[in-house]
């Protein structure tokens, strides 16, 4: 039996043929790749980066600090030192001790000030209370201020107008003898330049005239004053032996109001210190 098949189809029940006939080509398959995964920031994105943080963290403590500060002036003192930092607390103890002593400083300087002024007042006052009471007793000597105190009335009496100016003379300087401070006679004040001039029975003291009874009033210490008129030969035993009498009164109270006047020096005045 002949072989009626065509040399040029191929046997379907034998290998497939290996002619190098190409295919028709078809487009290559188009596939969306992944995206690369981020990798690490390089040097030059982080400068660039740096900027623009330290802008933003400069900004913040700005804001921070802004913040603190306003919380820190509107809080008590408790919450202020709730909230320093040790270093602060010790800058402020610091600042307080100093404060301290300066304070105690002034302190010292104004008491010692104030004892000066308490020391050169009292210093003053007692200078110028010894210059007064000075004062009056330079008064009461020379007669130019009135005096009081204790004292004697003496009372002499002359009918025979026998009593001279040495009589009446030794009177008083007896009386001064005996711690007489200060007198007058029939209201006429003697002082340390009194004269006593004038004839018996006519005498005169500073150029006034006085009569008798002669009437002395004595401040000073009584009974001594009294005994040295009494004394032998005393100024009591002289006016006796004229013919006089004296009576004398011890008295508690004796007033000396008579004033002198002082006299206006012609030649002498105050010297200054150049």
């Amino acid at each position: 039996m002949s072989d009626d098949r065509r040399p040029d189809v191929p046997d379907p029940t034998g290998p497939a043929p290996t002619d190098d006939v190409a295919e028709p080509s078809q487009p290559d398959e188009v596939t969306a790749e992944p995206a690369p995964e981020p990798g690490p920031v390089t040097g030059t994105a982080r400068r660039r980066r740096d900027p623009l943080a330290a802008a933003l963290i400069g900004v913040l403590t700005l804001l921070l600090g802004f913040a603190i500060a306003v919380q820190v002036r509107s809080a008590d003192d408790a919450q202020q030192l709730a909230g320093a930092r040790e270093e602060d607390l010790v800058r402020i103890l610091d600042d307080l001790g100093a404060r301290e002593d300066r304070l105690r400083a002034q302190l010292a300087d104004q008491r010692s000030a104030l004892a000066q002024l308490t020391d050169s007042d009292s210093q003053s006052e007692a200078a110028l209370q010894a210059a007064r009471d000075r004062a009056e007793s330079i008064g009461i000597l020379n007669g130019t201020i009135a005096a009081q105190g204790p004292g004697l009335e003496m009372v002499i009496r002359d009918p025979e107008d026998a009593v001279r100016v040495a009589d009446v003379l030794d009177a008083i300087q007896e009386l001064r003898g005996a711690g007489a401070e200060t007198m007058q006679i029939d209201g006429i004040r003697i002082g340390v330049s009194s004269a006593v001039t004038g004839p018996p029975g006519d005498l005169m003291i500073d150029g006034r005239p006085v009569t008798a009874p002669y009437e002395f009033l004595v401040i000073g210490d009584p009974q001594d004053m009294e005994t040295a008129m009494n004394i032998p030969g005393g100024v009591v035993q002289d006016m006796t032996r004229l013919g006089g009498s004296v009576q004398i009164r011890q008295d508690d109270a004796i007033v000396v109001d008579a004033l002198r006047l002082l006299d206006t020096p012609q030649y002498a005045s105050p010297a200054t210190d150049d």
